[in-house]
């Protein structure tokens, strides 16, 4: 009799796990927004860095002496100086020289501002797989950046309901996108609801990036489409021409579109796959990962067989694999790389994206490879972390311009 009480003492005291998970959830949750205080306080903005001459004519091809000529002749964006009296530009001012540059020299306009010519089609690359933990985020953020820091025009948006990509430009999810602000709300079936994609897309600190934010809404696209299929409606039949006509709205403003992918193959990630003119499948190289990339590929390929049946027709201007997350000097990973150079040949990019502690604190700092300064960490690391990172985005850019019929 007394066990049976003790037992039913317990019972009563003991947390369900729906109500665990919950409190699990809040504490963290008012953890992480405790953290992002101390980081950007409340009335603060995420900024980017300013850039020395000499990285303006890198990413300009201007010689640094022509630079250093226009500002003594107080010709183009007038620089800032440091204390040291070095003359630094925003990201802003470095386009507005990219656009003054391509109009005194219009034959050589596309070297300085390398945006879309009449006739170039709208690249909307997907960011793919879904594993976790491939560095999609990562690989998305830093194309994002580089696009921008050369002149590009991009879009990035999130479609993934744990919103990493939205953090790292600073949009917290839980506190800064409420209801109705990401891409669910241009692709809801409640047209009373539904808002064009214009209205939804965010300048941020990063000129050049605008942002489609994502946060936990993004779900209930998922929740949706399947009871509009089984109601058989007629708004339920295009589902996945949904995202790929909401972008055509605003394919005038942008020369790159970057979808972040959720770690799931539903009606999100088809409807990615379907609006995408190209993707990048990242893959970690240990075998568990390649595994889980093989189960990958075989369910894409019986939905875009699906989309075949539908009527959609893919037409897809490139697909690569991209090696992350690698240590070349891992025997294992050199030999899954190895296997997947020889199963696939071309179609995996020859560069890698390295493993590196720079580009683990960058994350943990919620910043790119590119918004950090020479001396916040060891000067080699950060060097040797943006040639490997710069080599990939430097190759994904060769492809898009071979789409766009560029030499």
């Amino acid at each position: 009799m007394a066990i049976a009480q003790r037992a039913e003492t317990i019972g009563s005291t003991k947390e369900d796990a729906g109500s665990k998970i919950a409190r699990h959830a809040g504490l963290l949750s008012g953890q992480l927004q405790q953290l992002r205080t101390r980081m950007y306080p409340p009335k603060s903005e995420k900024t980017l860095r300013q850039f020395l001459t000499n990285e303006v004519s890198k990413l300009t091809s201007i010689p640094d002496s022509t630079l250093k000529l226009m500002s003594s002749e107080g010709r183009g964006p007038v620089p800032s100086r440091l204390e040291n009296n070095h003359r630094v530009y925003t990201l802003q001012q470095i386009n507005e020289l990219r656009e003054l540059f391509a109009q005194q020299k219009p034959t050589e306009a596309l070297r300085f501002l390398p945006r879309r010519r009449p006739g170039e089609h709208l690249q909307v690359l997907a960011i793919a797989n879904f594993k976790g933990g491939s560095a999609k985020t990562t690989t998305a953020v830093h194309l994002a950046h580089h696009l921008a820091l050369h002149g590009y025009r991009v879009l990035a948006l999130d479609l993934d309901p744990q919103a990493s990509l939205s953090a790292l430009f600073g949009a917290q999810p839980e506190m800064d996108v409420g209801a109705n602000e990401t891409i669910y709300a241009a692709l809801r079936y409640d047209d009373s609801e539904r808002r064009p994609i214009r209205d939804i897309i965010r300048k941020t600190y990063f000129d050049g990036v605008d942002l489609i934010p994502g946060n936990l809404e993004v779900m209930e696209y998922e929740h949706e489409t399947p009871r509009i299929l089984a109601s058989k409606s007629g708004s339920g039949a295009i589902f996945f021409e949904r995202l790929k006509l909401a972008l055509a709205e605003v394919e005038n403003d942008y020369d790159v579109v970057i979808l972040d992918t959720p770690p799931s193959l539903g009606f999100l990630t088809l409807s990615a796959i379907y609006a995408a003119t190209s993707m990048i499948i990242t893959v970690h190289p240990a075998m568990l990962d390649v595994a889980s990339m093989s189960q990958f590929l075989l369910m894409m390929g019986d939905l875009i067989s699906v989309l075949n049946e539908s009527g959609a027709q893919l037409d897809q201007d490139f697909i690569r694999y991209l090696i992350t997350r690698h240590d070349p000097n891992d025997g294992p990973q050199s030999q899954v790389v190895a296997m997947l150079r020889h199963l696939f040949g071309s179609d995996v990019l020859l560069p890698t994206a390295i493993e590196s502690t720079a580009v683990e604190a960058a994350g943990l700092a919620k910043r790119s490879i590119y918004e950090l300064e020479m001396g916040q960490i060891g000067r080699d690391t950060h060097k040797r972390a943006r040639e490997a990172v710069e080599a990939v985005n430097e190759a994904i850019i060769r492809l898009i311009n071979s789409s766009w019929g560029r030499e």
